[in-house]
């Protein structure tokens, strides 16, 4: 056993307990694998997987990488402990959690939606104040908008929020839905699309039955979303022994509908909300990284597409950079630790796939990316113009290239655009198949954490999404601004019980 870095993290027995205790820990490599260990004094040692390969793991933490400037987001609510000083990432995408009822009641539920025993629902006039702390987030108000819940479709308003959030200047609104209603009308999802909703962002957790109960609900879904032209990104939480054999057949139904589907973003299980408290040979049965489910991928697609198509989130930086040049105004920077997650851009090539990789030497292109957007000097927009009209090409194989691949042109728009859109171009060309593996107490890495850049906009001010799932934040946010369901039945005249689906399994 080899250490490789000393980190923070914190005591899961201690966090069961109701306590949040900062302890060591340390990122080790142990038979070409790397885990993160730590020990607390009063509950002994722990041991979790981080990257069941340490070539990929060291591959990814070479893009490691800090924002320019701190932001406003909380490290510390309540009377919890500050796990560390100051955020180090702006908000790339801000959740606007604006329910915690469901109509289901999936086992793995990391909001424990519908089943606190307590209703959290904020109302309009709250929500506006909401978006409007998300927007106002300094340095960079947030330009990403994720309405979530709960299953946000169960509030009766959710048209007006989403209009909401596009009055306050949101350029990107997402639902986040299990889609059940979505496919119950399609004329819903034509409300959606002309409220301005830009993506649905699609729990999907398999092509099976077994593995998805609701797989013809989702695809009745996709066809009424299809019918309207409202794309899709499908989220699969993976779970060990119950749907990671199914990772590649995900991407092969994504691929077979790219017409409507953009993206697949897999969520390897986190073992938080209704999952807390979890037996370890359970927790490291069911445990996925990032390398089990690249291998799963690769094995369904015969090495079509592989764990070295995959490059983490900061790899993206330079563009960000290269672009506030050219701009001259502030742009969204995708500092995100390289734990956090990764992703490829794949493309059909009469009916194959093709990772972008095949075809583009991305870490040669990035590279150049990186030394044009540090040119100072007179006339730097005419000299950094011109350096990619005469050498971007070259990273480019336009042998192996899709017909009418055209990289000058989709810089060229990224330019334009903005880095937040910098990839919508090949969102249009290819599918995007990425992984946000998000914390819980038994692998947390405080590294991580402060550089999160996927927060939660709350009445307590904006918060990290590990902190607010993995760390419970978000139970006593909701806990101190949410009434009883006694409360809510009397004041709504409604029953809990009617919110559950009466046609499908609830779980």
């Amino acid at each position: 056993m080899r250490e490789l870095e000393k980190i923070t993290s914190v005591c899961p027995a201690c966090y069961q307990e109701g306590k949040i205790e900062k302890i060591d820990a340390a990122i080790v490599e142990d038979d070409g694998k790397v885990y993160i260990t730590k020990e607390c004094k009063k509950h002994g040692s722990f041991k979790d997987i981080y990257f069941s390969d340490v070539n990929l793991y060291k591959k990814w933490m070479k893009y490691i990488v800090t924002g320019s400037l701190a932001p406003d987001v909380k490290t510390k609510i309540f009377d919890e402990p500050a796990l560390y000083d100051e955020h180090k990432s702006q908000s790339v995408l801000t959740n606007l959690l604006v329910t915690n009822r469901c109509d289901l009641r999936c086992s793995y539920c990391f909001m424990n939606a519908g089943a606190s025993g307590r209703v959290y629902e904020p109302t309009l006039e709250q929500i506006r104040e909401l978006l409007i702390q998300a927007r106002n987030e300094r340095p960079m108000g947030s330009k990403a908008i994720q309405i979530t819940g709960g299953e946000p479709t169960i509030r009766k308003d959710l048209l007006d929020i989403v209009k909401m959030a596009k009055e306050v200047g949101f350029s990107h609104v997402q639902v986040n839905t299990n889609s059940l209603k979505l496919a119950d009308s399609v004329d819903y999802c034509r409300q959606l699309k002309e409220a301005k909703v830009n993506t649905v962002y699609m729990s999907f957790d398999g092509v099976t039955k077994k593995t998805n109960p609701w797989i013809d609900l989702n695809k009745k879904a996709i066809d009424n979303l299809r019918k309207v032209n409202l794309k899709i990104v499908l989220v699969p939480v993976l779970i060990g022994g119950k749907n990671l054999h199914e990772t590649g057949k995900i991407v092969k139904f994504a691929l077979d509908n790219i017409d409507i589907i953009r993206g697949v973003n897999f969520q390897p299980v986190s073992f938080c909300g209704r999952i807390t408290k979890i037996k370890d040979e359970k927790r490291e049965m069911q445990r996925v990284d990032y390398v089990k489910m690249m291998d799963a991928i690769e094995k369904e697609f015969n090495g079509q597409i592989s764990k070295d198509d995959f490059y983490p989130v900061p790899f993206v930086y330079p563009i960000s950079k290269l672009i506030e040049l050219l701009k001259g105004e502030t742009q969204v920077e995708f500092t995100a630790h390289p734990g956090c997650g990764g992703a490829t851009y794949i493309f059909l090539d009469n009916g194959k796939p093709m990772p972008i990789t095949r075809f583009i030497d991305v870490e040669g292109l990035l590279e150049f990316v990186d030394k044009e957007s540090k040119i100072r000097g007179p006339l730097k927009k005419l000299r950094v113009a011109s350096a990619f009209l005469t050498k971007v090409d070259k990273f480019v194989d336009y042998n192996k290239a899709p017909s009418g691949f055209n990289l000058k042109k989709l810089l060229k728009d990224a330019a334009i655009g903005g880095s937040y859109d910098s990839l919508r171009g090949f969102h249009y060309k290819s599918l995007f198949v990425g992984s946000m593996w998000f914390q819980d107490a038994f692998n947390l890495n405080v590294d991580r954490l402060e550089r999160c850049v996927i927060h939660y906009t709350t009445l307590e001010g904006i918060v990290p999404f590990c902190s607010y799932n993995g760390l419970g934040i978000g139970d006593k946010i909701r806990n101190k601004h949410s009434i009883t369901i006694k409360e809510w039945e009397k004041q709504t005249g409604k029953k809990m019980r009617d919110d559950l689906r009466k046609d499908v399994p609830l779980t």
